[in-house]
């Protein structure tokens, strides 16, 4: 649903927006700022998000991948050496994956972060190479416990070559970040990352056993996702701190980045499930609904509508009994209780925190406004 927007500014810095649909979602925010905010208490105030639109802009991260593109060279040449193997089957499900439509995010925040610490050797490009190994092990694990179909707009590597070797060239993928983080010789890096390869595990159990979970509370679900999603995005720019030799402050501050910038970045996911298409996604949409997951969007959805609609949650989500026009049903009821609007506030919330912690960093290293247009982005996409 469409509809006007009121900007009312109280004291120079915060503002009211009133948005002209029914019923009416009254939001404080900064005056500057048209975007509201978290749509919980913190720090304003909420009042009936139902159906009110949120106004976003694209955001372009153009400026930081020109900074990072002679490193992201040497980080896609390290992909492409270290994903080799005289086992034919590994290079050729490998390259199927990550020489397909990566973002390369998560290596690219390794380099980043390293950057913006000072680094001025190139050991940082070995982590960041091993951090898109980790991810990319993980998604042929999940896409062989979720049963996807496509990935990065691809038919899934388990559909051509059966799960058995998914798994099994996943393994492998891990084992050669494992060799990478050896040789690029921080035994600090190499924990954290081992530490995040355990709770992105630890994670994803945790989201199989609460599948179909109605009643599964918002911080259980924070809880989920910034185990499996966040927890690498936090590990990456870590790691490329320490490599740096960054003070435990920029380390920490890195840390907190990621972590924040990964959990906005799992928030739109969960929310483009319900509001994007496949050629924008890479995949289905539709996926977690048809997997029973209890995303944010949708639990929201399930309080708002309360007891009308509580057969068809049952059957459709906790019973994972569903029929033609089921998924239709569910966007639509997602869309008309405010809930993709509703999360992706929360979203917006969480990429804000993750700008704050930049500044411990000087404002004129030009890598800083970067990290701040990757913040922005992460809420900003459509993809």
């Amino acid at each position: 649903m469409s509809g006007w927007g009121l900007v009312i500014a109280i004291s120079g810095r915060w503002g009211v927006v009133l948005s002209l649909t029914v019923p009416y979602r009254v939001t404080i925010v900064p005056a500057n700022d048209v975007t509201p905010v978290s749509p919980f208490p913190r720090p304003g105030v909420l009042v009936d998000a139902v159906s009110a639109p949120v106004a976003r802009k694209s955001v372009s991260i153009d400026g930081l991948l020109e900074l990072a593109r002679p490193d992201m060279a040497g980080v896609d040449a390290l992909i492409r050496d270290r994903m080799q193997s005289p086992v034919a089957v590994i290079p050729a499900l490998a390259e199927h994956l990550i020489g397909g439509s990566a973002k390369r995010l998560r290596p690219l925040l390794t380099i980043a972060a390293a950057r913006l610490s000072g680094a001025k050797d190139d050991s940082c490009l070995k982590l960041a190479a091993a951090v898109e190994f980790i991810h990319t092990a993980t998604l042929l694990h999940d896409d062989v416990v979720d049963s996807s179909e496509l990935r990065r707009g691809k038919v899934a590597a388990h559909l051509i070559w059966g799960a058995p070797a998914s798994v099994l060239v996943g393994d492998f993928l891990f084992a050669r970040a494992f060799e990478l983080m050896v040789e690029a010789g921080s035994m600090q890096a190499l924990e954290i990352l081992a530490r995040a390869s355990r709770v992105i595990a630890e994670g994803e159990v945790l989201q199989l056993t609460r599948a179909h979970d109605l009643n599964l509370a918002q911080d259980v679900y924070l809880e989920i996702i910034k185990a499996k999603t966040a927890e690498l995005f936090a590990a990456a720019a870590e790691a490329g701190a320490v490599s740096a030799g960054a003070s435990p402050e920029q380390c920490l501050a890195l840390r907190k980045y990621g972590q924040d910038l990964g959990v906005a970045f799992q928030l739109v996911d969960d929310s483009l499930d319900y509001s994007g298409i496949s050629k924008d996604l890479g995949k289905n949409p539709g996926d977690d609904f048809r997997e029973g997951k209890a995303t944010l969007p949708l639990l929201l959805a399930i309080a708002r509508t309360g007891a009308a609609e509580k057969a068809f949650w049952d059957r459709a989500v906790a019973r994972l009994e569903q029929a033609d026009g089921d998924f239709e049903r569910a966007r639509d009821l997602i869309t008309g209780a405010g809930a993709l609007d509703a999360t992706l506030d929360l979203a917006a919330d969480y990429a804000g925190k993750a700008k704050v912690e930049l500044a411990e960093f000087s404002a004129s290293n030009s890598w800083r406004p970067a990290l701040e247009d990757l913040a922005d982005f992460a809420v900003s996409r459509l993809r």
